[in-house]
């Protein structure tokens, strides 16, 4: 322990030094980076016969608190540090985490689980004699009414919306026994229960740090926090009294540690990449894409002996949205309150050639629904969507009454700066079907102010899983939900009526075949234009071994070991 302080004061005397450099300059200079990247990694290289895990979060870590962990980036650290009462596995069924089993009464509307007893939390100062204690049903109880809890003013306190009816729903029967009733039956409940939101943290710990806990956490997780310097690294370490075993009896994690930096630069991180000072890289940034990949999305020879490329489908759709809000005064001026107009616009641009030249076939385009592939309902066989046909394209325009584009007035195109580009191209494309579009190119924050105010009819957008169940996707198009996420502000009294009757199926079967009449019916309404549904894709260094993707594409380090 003495070893692992000393490393971490030496560490943060390393940044206080180059942060001392960097301030010391007019401006930030190449040279101060580059020595302040030699600096750690040179750190790095004395403590090589350890096996750290090293990654790049080119966006920043906001909390370390899972009461606020909406993004990607928190989410992929608070898995590292926490638990949840079930989990989803890599082929996304729920299996038992904290939780060794639980029962469900016969509507579906109490669930009760029972707790491992070998579980501990991180060892704290907080705790008697500074050894994490034994979690119990209490730490659950607690962790989902502070979710709810207005002071805590989570971001997730919207996952139990609708379901519960007040924080008396959670219930610690005894110390190894939880309680979740529900007001009507919910049957992807359990997978909202594996959203990192629903990680379990000791009171104790969060009372003593209050809003300064998202900088001290503490968790059952496979590794604890060691040092955390806002915007230079994020250091954990192995922890030692985890429960998890693998098939063969062994402790897990295999790895000392996870070191996290935060160069802002996607070519800073490629280029640390190369170096070997990162063990994999997720996602491609576009500018060097062209580099690495063939347009197939395969690894250019000169890579194949250098680096593994790990592609997966990820629970993520791209999509264009449109307004079909009838009541909206505005859109009765808009050629988009037609059917036709939009269902013209899903058949007028080759989603293949897109895929092929500005994707490098990463992903798959989307021909059949709104929900992706990779879920279990997913059948591009019922679900029929659209494909390129610029003859019926145009045809349907004339029908709609605009034969050629004729008296068609132009449609504005919303998007963000890096898929400047996509609209581009859909433009290009949609103009020759006598379709004009003007496309606009805004900052996320003004995207999103407007398509929840419905002042955006035309725009950009993409929609990822939060647990892996289509309802998910579905609850977009659901007419009592707000926008969000009802972006479209879509109203389909026969789809309501199917969503509230999927909500009471209990057979997986039969709930699937429902979900995919909804995606149907989407389709032919066209409040949409899928465009194509995501992969995770990742490079990573060959000395790199466990490291397994996944649908929601969560970081799975437990499993990881590096041979180095």
């Amino acid at each position: 322990m003495k070893s692992e302080r000393l490393e971490i004061t030496e560490i943060r005397r390393k940044f206080r030094f180059c942060k001392a450099i960097m301030l010391g300059l007019p401006k930030p200079s190449i040279c101060a980076l580059i020595l302040c990247v030699f600096m750690i990694a040179c750190h790095t290289k004395q403590h090589s016969n350890r096996k750290i895990f090293h990654y790049n979060e080119s966006t920043g870590i906001a909390s370390l608190d899972p009461a606020f962990a909406k993004n990607q980036s928190i989410m992929w650290a608070i898995h590292q540090l926490y638990n949840t009462l079930v989990e989803v596995d890599s082929g996304l069924n729920i299996k038992p985490s904290l939780a060794k089993s639980w029962d469900v009464n016969s509507d579906k509307t109490v669930f009760t689980f029972h707790l491992r007893t070998d579980v501990f939390f991180h060892d704290n100062d907080v705790f008697s004699g500074g050894k994490g204690r034994r979690l119990i049903a209490k730490d659950v109880e607690y962790s989902f009414r502070r979710i709810i809890d207005k002071a805590t003013a989570s971001s997730g306190a919207w996952i139990f919306n609708d379901k519960i009816k007040d924080a008396n729903a959670f219930k610690a029967i005894d110390d190894t026994t939880f309680r979740l009733t529900l007001v009507k039956p919910f049957n992807p409940v359990l997978g909202l229960l594996s959203m990192q939101y629903c990680s379990i943290v000791p009171h104790e710990v969060v009372e003593k740090y209050g809003k300064d806990f998202r900088s001290h956490p503490c968790g059952t997780g496979p590794f604890e926090i060691v040092a955390w310097e806002d915007g230079q690294a994020l250091i954990m370490k192995r922890n030692e009294h985890y429960f998890e075993r693998d098939a063969a009896g062994k402790q897990l994690p295999y790895l000392d540690g996870i070191k996290v930096s935060f160069y802002d630069s996607k070519a800073t991180e490629f280029l640390l990449f190369r170096q070997g000072q990162l063990d994999f890289v997720n996602d491609i940034e576009a500018s060097f894409k062209d580099e690495i990949l063939t347009k197939k999305g395969e690894l250019k020879n000169e890579w194949k002996d250098k680096i593994v490329l790990s592609k997966h489908p990820y629970l993520n759709i791209e999509y264009l949205g449109i307004l079909v809000d009838s009541s909206n005064e505005l859109l009765k001026k808009s050629p988009l309150r037609f059917k036709k107009v939009r269902q013209a616009i899903n058949y007028a641009f080759d989603r293949r050639k897109m895929m092929l030249y500005l994707r490098n076939s990463i992903g798959t385009t989307a021909e059949s629904g709104f929900v992706p592939q990779g879920l279990p309902s997913f059948d591009a066989n019922a679900v029929k969507g659209y494909h390129y046909d610029l003859e019926k394209a145009r045809a349907l325009l004339k029908e709609a009454g605009f034969a050629d584009g004729q008296n068609m007035p132009v449609i504005k195109l919303l998007t963000i700066p890096i898929y400047g580009e996509l609209g581009s191209f859909v433009a290009k494309q949609l103009e020759d079907a006598g379709i004009k579009v003007q496309v606009e190119v805004v900052q996320k924050s003004l995207l999103l102010e407007q398509t929840a105010k419905s002042e955006a009819f035309f725009f950009r957008g993409s929609w990822i899983a939060d647990y892996p169940d289509a309802e998910n996707y579905l609850s977009v198009f659901y007419s009592k939900n707000p926008a969000p996420p009802n972006y479209t502000r879509y109203n389909n009294p026969a789809f309501d009526a199917l969503y509230e009757k999927a909500m009471q199926e209990n057979n997986d079967s039969l709930r699937y075949r429902i979900y995919r009449e909804m995606d149907q019916m989407v389709m032919n309404d066209a409040p949409v234009v899928p465009l194509w549904y995501d992969e995770v894709i990742r490079l990573i260094n060959k000395d790199v071994t466990g490291f397994y993707p996944n649908a929601l594409n969560l970081l799975e380090l437990r499993t990881v070991n590096l041979h180095k």
